[in-house]
């Protein structure tokens, strides 16, 4: 495949960008402002980058208007620089071929409607009764449960299982090791032991999400798990049962979110948090890294609750005296009381 090249006006066009500088200048690819070359071009959306600006090779670079006399590349200006990065970016995506079809390997159950445009990989496994739309692409060695129902322009790459009655809106790509559908974590305890819960339920998930890879999203017990449209979820997250993740939620890796939690719209959530169940978390809500969160959130807003990391012997001493604020707080408060009781 010939590599794509692009004048800079062309992509100030497609930015509705102010262009400074050579509206002819070849662009062959994007790099960051480190690393770029001449016939590249990078952008600026953090400050902690200026430096590198300064220094940077790119035959261009998208930035905002403020920034420009620091920039000694030609530039194209816009508002929001890492979103017109993105689309610029897109212009030099090689994506892998596509070959409608279903390969000689893949095991394809009964009553299955599979559009002749969509795709099934090597050795993938499709049960009965399963849809999938068009342009659909599953992987090699997927695993693809009764019911399942995928729409148009959706991708699963390889190793993901989807189980019995998942449903996948369009253009949703689900990367490799993914499981969903599994049983949410529901035991009942009797006499000293532990009893399965049938989880009866389904996931919904809905347009336009991006599921990173080894993620765990488990079924309802009873209602669904669902997740919105345009929902984006990094590596590696757990989602327990019958949890609701309202549109346009981002949520980074490694973070755990138990079972019936209610997260709304336009969410940002950090890596490593760990939210406990039945909570509702308010749309427009952000939560740094490494926070637990075990109280719903009624309004939008910034929360943290981590403790940055510090110089072992300093955090030594912060945690012995954490141990003991219960004690202080008893000796203020009968301090307290003494000094009311000498007020005349």
């Amino acid at each position: 495949m010939a590599q794509p090249r692009f004048l800079l006006k062309e992509l100030a066009e497609l930015l509705k960008a102010q262009l400074h500088g050579d509206p002819d200048s070849v662009i062959t690819g994007v790099m960051t402002l480190q690393d770029a070359q001449l016939g590249q071009i990078s952008f600026l959306d953090n400050l902690h980058y200026l430096k590198q600006l300064r220094q940077t090779r790119a035959s261009a670079v998208i930035l905002q208007a403020e920034h420009l006399p620091q920039c000694p590349a030609h530039a194209l200006l816009v508002k929001n620089p890492y979103y017109s990065f993105a689309l610029v970016a897109r212009l030099f995506e090689q994506p892998d071929e596509f070959i409608p079809g279903i390969h000689p390997t893949a095991v394809i159950g009964n009553n299955c409607e599979i559009h002749p445009e969509a795709c099934v990989d090597a050795c993938a496994v499709i049960h009965s009764n399963v849809i999938l739309k068009e342009r659909v692409r599953i992987g090699p060695h997927c695993m693809i449960g009764e019911r399942v129902v995928i729409g148009a322009d959706s991708r699963l790459y390889a190793n993901v299982t989807l189980y019995t009655d998942t449903q996948i809106g369009e253009r949703v790509t689900i990367h490799g090791g993914t499981v969903i559908g599994s049983d949410g974590f529901g035991f009942a305890q009797h006499q000293g032991a532990w009893y399965k819960i049938p989880q009866l339920g389904r996931v919904l998930i809905g347009n336009d999400v991006e599921i990173g890879a080894n993620v765990t999203i488990d079924r309802g017990s009873l209602g669904d798990t669902v997740l919105a449209e345009g929902v984006k979820l990094d590596n590696q997250i757990q989602i327990g049962h019958n949890v609701q993740i309202d549109a346009h939620t981002i949520i980074a890796g490694c973070t755990g979110i138990a079972g019936s939690t209610r997260i709304g719209k336009n969410c940002r959530i950090g890596g490593g948090v760990c939210i406990n169940g039945h909570l509702e978390i308010a749309d427009a809500v952000s939560i740094t890294g490494m926070s637990g969160v075990s109280r719903s959130i009624r309004r939008s807003g910034v929360y943290a609750s981590s403790v940055p990391v510090q110089p072992y012997s300093q955090w030594r001493r912060n945690t012995v005296r954490l141990r003991q604020l219960d004690d202080m707080a008893r000796r203020v408060k009968k301090i307290e009381q003494k000094q009311e009781e000498n007020i005349p």
